[in-house]
């Protein structure tokens, strides 16, 4: 049989009332007094009800984190931070992976909301269509009548008038300041390897590499970008496609650290050299960039530091909207250097 409450106060020699005092940490109760129930919550190893807390608080100590893909290290990080935070707190994460497909996540959404969520955190990029704007404010401004406050991690609110808070990673800057690194360095043809069509992370990072090439006066080449998804295959069998072209490229951009990894692999099948023969350059700062060699230059984000601020959102003053911007920085290795003469 479960151990009960009352069981709990008998061995700390104080009353039920004290117990629970104690376990929600919501009234004063002496020092002396709370250690002693805390030693009989563990000697005996009783478990709170959370279906009865959830209905005595109105709240199930549930956050809910929706990710494109659980098993991308980029996605893997944001989650831990949320989770970390979460525990901090005494919620319990749960992970959902939608695969990038908007009626998975919307089902999910459903789903977590008729468990009553404290919170729900969107992670990832987000699809470009007005149909599913409409779809996903509709879905906010429910569970924000229901009690379920929405955070939106690495995507723009749907709408002006969609409830929840956002927080933003700085993609297009970031973008913009390795495109800069790499003119700098002297390359003009550079190669671009976006992610996914129609998904706002790939536009923010495209339009940041484009406005940069633009403010140093240099003219985008079409035919050097390249359209993939977010995966090592993809940036290999970009590059290949580059290559078997008979494109003109010093360099390569890539939209994330697995794309540079995969151009970084088709290179040296072709018997170029990087960064002698062809500079190559990411984006996140995934354990990846340095898991390969030459070790990445690359767009610093800082993902467990996402995490914890959309749970600080999620639980800080009921705003309709906040929106945080989270800054990027370039991390210079040695897969990028001044191209070669000639």
């Amino acid at each position: 049989m479960p151990v009960t409450l009352v069981e709990v106060a008998a061995r700390a020699g104080v009353s039920p009332a004290t117990v629970s005092r104690v376990l929600n940490g919501n009234y004063p109760v002496a020092e002396s007094t709370r250690q002693r129930v805390e030693k009989a919550v563990r000697e005996l190893d009783y478990v709170v009800n959370a279906h009865a807390r959830a209905l005595l608080h109105a709240t199930s100590g549930i956050v809910g984190v929706v990710l494109n893909d659980a098993s991308d290290p980029f996605f893997a990080g944001i989650a831990r931070g949320i989770q970390g935070a979460a525990a901090e707190t005494s919620r319990l994460s749960v992970i959902c992976n939608s695969e990038g497909d908007a009626e998975q996540e919307f089902a999910f959404l459903d789903l977590l909301r008729g468990h009553r969520a404290d919170a729900v955190i969107l992670v990832g990029a987000a699809p470009e269509d007005e149909e599913y704007r409409a779809a996903a404010t509709t879905r906010a401004k429910g569970m924000l009548t229901t009690g379920t406050r929405m955070v939106l991690c690495g995507r723009p609110s749907p709408g002006e008038d969609a409830p929840g808070h956002v927080v933003e990673i700085d993609n297009e800057g970031g973008s913009a300041a390795i495109t800069r690194h790499l003119v700098e360095l002297g390359h003009r043809r550079i190669a671009y390897v976006t992610g996914p069509d129609g998904r706002t992370t790939t536009t923010a990072r495209l339009a940041g590499f484009r406005r940069a090439l633009a403010d140093f006066g240099v003219e985008a080449d079409e035919n050097l970008v390249v359209h993939g998804d977010f995966s090592r295959q993809a940036g290999r069998e970009a590059v290949e496609r580059l290559l078997a072209a008979g494109r003109d490229f010093t360099a390569v951009l890539a939209a994330n650290d697995l794309v540079a990894a995969g151009a970084v692999s088709a290179l040296r099948a072709a018997g170029r050299s990087v960064p002698d023969d062809v500079s190559v350059a990411g984006y996140d700062n995934l354990p990846t960039a340095v898991d390969v060699w030459p070790n990445l230059t690359t767009v610093h984000v800082p993902l467990e530091e996402i995490g914890r601020k959309a749970i600080e959102l999620a639980f800080g003053p009921a705003d309709p909207q906040t929106v945080v911007t989270i800054p990027t920085a370039v991390v210079v290795r040695d897969s990028t250097a001044a191209p070669a003469a000639g």
